[in-house]
């Protein structure tokens, strides 16, 4: 009788890790491809807002997918200007129109933004011990960059929350500069 009990209770374990391991598995976002950095035109990649521009040689990872959105999705927060001349690049992708700094809106990584899906919806992005909502209005491309296309600058992470100076302020973040550990959900 013992035999079976501990048979079945080493069943039972082995299903368990093994469930566990899938639910592990089926989160998790593996890169789709790699750029191949090049240097940008003179002139050509704004570095407003500490933004990054491509390097020459350097390979840089891309993804189609983000984690999972959860009532708790843990992102970082990076600094972005939505308005025309800003480090933002073109106009929003959701509504083709540029965006003043003291907005609250943001731009998501490309899994999040989820072919945009998410578009002109508000989140609310929870750092700092405060909280605000914010409206996408444009995607943080994670297969795409260093291009003319791009501001010539790298893909994003697939994690990002990239924000207003509006965002900023509402968290109380001094400085408004570098990137913040943060959760966010749909609002």
């Amino acid at each position: 009788m013992k035999k079976y009990i501990s048979s079945a209770v080493i069943l039972l374990l082995f299903l368990v890790f093994t469930s566990h391991c899938l639910s592990i598995e089926a989160q998790t976002c593996k890169p789709s491809g790699k750029i191949r950095g090049k240097t940008p035109p003179p002139g050509q990649c704004n570095k407003e807002n500490y933004s990054d521009c491509c390097k020459k040689g350097e390979v840089y990872t891309t993804y189609e997918c983000s984690p999972k959105v959860s009532g708790h999705t843990k992102a970082t927060l990076t600094l972005n200007s939505f308005e025309k001349g800003g480090d933002g690049g073109a106009p929003s992708e959701c509504d083709n129109k540029y965006h003043s700094d003291d907005t609250p809106v943001v731009a998501l990584s490309t899994g999040w933004f989820n072919n945009m899906k998410r578009c002109l919806r508000n989140i609310t992005i929870y750092g700092n011990g405060r909280s605000v909502n914010a409206m996408v209005v444009d995607e943080c491309d994670s297969t795409m960059g260093c291009d003319s296309d791009h501001d010539y600058q790298p893909p994003c992470r697939n994690n990002i929350v990239d924000a207003s100076k509006a965002v900023w302020k509402a968290l109380k973040v001094p400085g408004s500069k570098g990137e913040l550990d943060i959760y966010w959900t749909d609002a």
